[in-house]
Parts: C-alpha cells; sequence; structure tokens
C-alpha cells in the first residue's frame, strides 16, 4: 500500500493544522463551492506533488495568474471522459507511456475571444469555452495553451491521481465536474513538497486536503 503523507509524524505534524482528514476534506469542499482554490497533495511514492485546484466555472484571470505564476505553467483543464468525449478531443499522443499514465488530449485553444491564448485572461476564455453547455469541437482550435486532461471513469477507486482528485472534489462541491490545475513550483524551479505546499497555502489563505483524505471520505461514503 502506498505512504501516504498523513502517515509519517513529521507529515502529520504539517497537515494537523489543516484539520482532521474529515475537516480538511470539508474545507477543500467549501472552498471550491466558493470559488476559491485548494492544494491538494499526493502520496511520497507517487509524484510527490501538490496542485492548486480550482473549480472551471469560477477561475477568474486573476487565479490563473497564479497560477501561472507559482506554478508550473502547465495550466491543465481536467475534464471527465464523457465531456473529452463530447468536445472530440483525441489523446495527445497514440500509445501513453507516461509513469502515471496521466491522460492528456490534445491541448486547445478557444476559437473565438482571444488574441495569442497565452495572457492569464485568454486561458480563462478557453476553459470557459470548453466547459458550456453549447460548446462544440469545432469552438475549439487545437492545439493551443490550456491541456486538457481526461480523467478516469472510475474515479479515485481506480486511479489517485490529481485528475481524479480534481473531479471529486468539484462533484463534492455541487459545481460542474470539471476543474483547473496547475503544479506548484519553488522560486528555484524545483518541485514544491509538503512543507514548501503547507507555506504557500498559508500564504494564499487555501486549505490543504491529501488524496488519502478524499479516498477516506469516499470510502465512508459508500459504507453508510
Amino acid at each position: 500500500m502506498n505512504q501516504t503523507f498523513a502517515s509519517t509524524p513529521a507529515s502529520a505534524g504539517l497537515l494537523d493544522r489543516f484539520g482532521t482528514a474529515e475537516e480538511r476534506v470539508m474545507r477543500a469542499v467549501d472552498a471550491i463551492r466558493q470559488g476559491g482554490g485548494v492544494v491538494v497533495v499526493d502520496d511520497e511514492d507517487r509524484e510527490n506533488e501538490g496542485d492548486v485546484i480550482y473549480a472551471a466555472e469560477t477561475i477568474t484571470a486573476e487565479q490563473m495568474a497564479l497560477l501561472i505564476r507559482e506554478g508550473s505553467g502547465i495550466v491543465c483543464l481536467i475534464l471527465t471522459d464523457a465531456d473529452a468525449r463530447r468536445l472530440d478531443l483525441p489523446p495527445m499522443v497514440g500509445s501513453n507511456t507516461a509513469r502515471f499514465g496521466t491522460a492528456f488530449t490534445v491541448s486547445i485553444e478557444a476559437r473565438e475571444g482571444v488574441s495569442t491564448g497565452v495572457s492569464a485572461a485568454d486561458r480563462v476564455t478557453t476553459i470557459r469555452t470548453a466547459i458550456a453547455d453549447g460548446c462544440r469541437p469545432e469552438d475549439l482550435a487545437r492545439p493551443g495553451h490550456v491541456f486538457p486532461i481526461r480523467a478516469h471513469a472510475g474515479g479515485l477507486a481506480a486511479r489517485r491521481g490529481h485528475t481524479e482528485a480534481t473531479i471529486e472534489l468539484t462533484t463534492l462541491a455541487g459545481r460542474r465536474p470539471a476543474g483547473v490545475l496547475c503544479e506548484v513550483m519553488n522560486p528555484d524551479g524545483t518541485m514544491a513538497r509538503l512543507p514548501e505546499l503547507v507555506a504557500f497555502a498559508e500564504r494564499q489563505g487555501m486549505p490543504v486536503v491529501t488524496i488519502e483524505d478524499l479516498v477516506g471520505a469516499m470510502r465512508l461514503r459508500s459504507a453508510a
């Protein structure tokens, strides 16, 4: 079984300031419901990274700018399998050999309402276009500067990734099951680990939740 951040004494101490596992899930869901961001961390022996996640339907240009400024710059739009199919977004490659099988599709850009597609406002326009009820495949240019990822149809029960955690959080929050995420980086270009992620979350006023927290909450709901 994977070792989680919360399973080591040092990590548990860092996470405790954000409450119990149940409280962390509740606060994360509430933040997404209110249009805020959440830092989601995964297992130490998986990616060992943290992503900032927003609901796709509420993300603002200011929030997008934060992702670009503080993150890797690779801003991803998380879609359900059904929505990716509806938009006719094929896989980025024919044979996915990525370590964790992250299901990137071709990148996209809104056909209308953007300039170069790179600015924070342009990326938000692309995201809002893609998740709109009436969006058609022809409304999106390919390639572009937003990177859709298709979530596993089985959710967190099938794959414990940030992608599936995004769909879980937005669904629990009563939002459209689509989100925006970006990995958090340190100023020196290295990936932020738990101590840096906690410091980042506290600076930004964001809750922190682990994927294991979300899986545990899911199991409790299933057993109820």
